[in-house]
């Protein structure tokens, strides 16, 4: 079987989840958390040089980084093949930057601020960071309508999580509708449902509020 170890609600692990969800693949997620040290141990071994989850376990072939494990399934798994097919790959491949470093990281900036100093964040760079997002809104605005159509690729795995928490830090505005109705129809597919129902108990921690409307 394959094992992989992350968190519920950790974004990074919903994309790798939502590919093994997608390809129908059977396999043992590891909580990553204080109660459970010997994961915790696996992924400081394994993870990279920060010791960062997600990271796959495939029958002792270990592999670390969201992407890079959602490459290794297309590449290893004949019923992942999908998620890159072959005939898009390049340009899957370059959204799925966009998500993890437009959206995703720069969503964390804002939200790394205020777990760094709750009672006093640095708000310009809060700020920045929601600017940033904006402007990443407005550039994904032309190409949402695209995605998320035939069936689930390397890009919703990536677009699911990044919309789902950034839209939390700076709400989707009513000037780019296709990019909110990718985000609706991102979240109501069943692969992706069940990574917002695991991680639900855990909403009270996402320090820039959980929004009951998701």
């Amino acid at each position: 079987m394959l094992e992989l170890y992350g968190h519920p609600f950790s974004s990074y692990t919903w994309k790798a989840q939502i590919a093994l969800h997608a390809a129908d693949l059977d396999y043992k997620l590891h909580v990553i958390d204080p109660g459970h040290p010997d994961n915790m141990a696996f992924v400081a071994k394994h993870g990279g040089p920060f010791g960062k989850f997600p990271v796959l376990d495939d029958d002792g072939t270990v592999v670390f980084e969201a992407t890079s494990i959602i490459e290794h399934l297309a590449a290893h798994h004949q019923r992942a093949s999908g998620l890159i097919p072959s005939g898009r790959a390049e340009k899957l491949r370059n959204l799925d930057r966009v998500f993890d470093n437009y959206v995703m990281n720069v969503m964390n900036i804002a939200v790394y601020e205020q777990m760094r100093a709750p009672d006093a964040p640095d708000t310009a760079r809060q700020d920045e960071a929601r600017a940033q997002l904006r402007t990443v809104y407005a550039w994904l605005e032309s190409r949402a309508d695209a995605l998320c159509r035939e069936h689930i690729t390397l890009v919703d795995c990536a677009a699911a999580p990044s919309l789902f928490y950034a839209d939390w830090v700076e709400p989707i505005g009513d000037d780019c509708p296709d990019l909110q109705a990718l985000r609706a129809r991102l979240l109501a597919l069943p692969e992706v449902v069940k990574c917002v129902d695991a991680a639900y108990p855990y909403r009270q921690y996402f320090p820039l509020g959980a929004p009951d409307r998701d």
